[in-house]
């Protein structure tokens, strides 16, 4: 299973690079007001937060947006980044790389996608994969350099895939890998990107706000997807999850 997994990695990054995930080029979907639906899954990322669970408040330039934590599946992720978020890194920071049906990136405080930091003397760490956790839309992912099986430090991204695009022969795929009933029906519904499950870390997930999330993906970007206009990252708050 492993080996047909690998294939359906590769066959998917590849015609990722080919579809323009690195810049805005003609094969990119056309921009429009996305439109998304509620899915009902029994998987945990499709579940409301628990009470206390611990979250992060990112407020930008355009509107909040709220995620759980999951340091229960990638501790290394989430211990960086909330140390980053409370030290104040990310506070005036920018999206540098937006890809609409794609992802919306940040973290990096020179805004240029090819800078840094972590809370441990700046030493990369290893991406920290599980199975209970997807590249759904709303995920919130470490970023993985594509030159090297290790993290870019602080740099993270929203999965902004569009719902119900999964590809037939992607997902023809998937059910060769024997990936599950429950995973499979909630890519269909909820759109994503099964190809990046086994290669970057998910530690997060938008449980509010994901509005704000597909309005940045809408801003007008050059070809290598940065936005012609700021949009900034005013501050990432650490807190816990209360139900209202």
């Amino acid at each position: 299973m492993r080996r047909v997994l690998s294939l359906i990695v590769c066959l998917a990054v590849c015609a990722c690079a080919l579809a323009g995930c690195g810049g805005a080029e003609s094969g990119a979907p056309t921009k429009k007001e996305v439109k998304r639906q509620a899915v009902e899954s029994t998987e945990l990322q499709f579940q409301p937060p628990s009470e206390g669970d611990p979250i992060a408040v990112f407020s930008t330039s355009l509107g909040e947006v709220r995620a759980v934590l999951y340091p229960q599946y990638a501790p290394m992720a989430v211990e960086n980044f909330t140390g980053l978020a409370r030290q104040g890194y990310f506070d005036g920071t920018s999206f540098h790389r937006v890809l609409y049906g794609f992802v919306v990136q940040g973290g990096d405080a020179g805004g240029t996608g090819t800078g840094g930091a972590s809370i441990w003397n700046n030493e990369p760490f290893a991406p920290e994969v599980s199975t209970s956790l997807r590249h759904y839309p709303g995920a919130l992912c470490a970023a993985k350099s594509p030159e090297s099986e290790r993290s870019i430090l602080s740099q993270f991204y929203f999965v902004q895939a569009l719902p119900q695009t999964l590809e037939s022969e992607l997902q023809a795929q998937l059910e060769a890998a024997g990936t599950s009933e429950a995973v499979l029906s909630a890519y269909n519904a909820a759109g994503g990107l099964p190809y990046l499950d086994y290669t970057d870390t998910v530690f997060g997930q938008v449980y509010q706000g994901m509005e704000v999330v597909d309005a940045i993906a809408l801003v007008e970007v050059d070809e290598n997807g940065k936005p012609a206009e700021d949009v900034l990252i005013n501050s990432v708050t650490i807190s816990t999850y209360t139900a209202s």
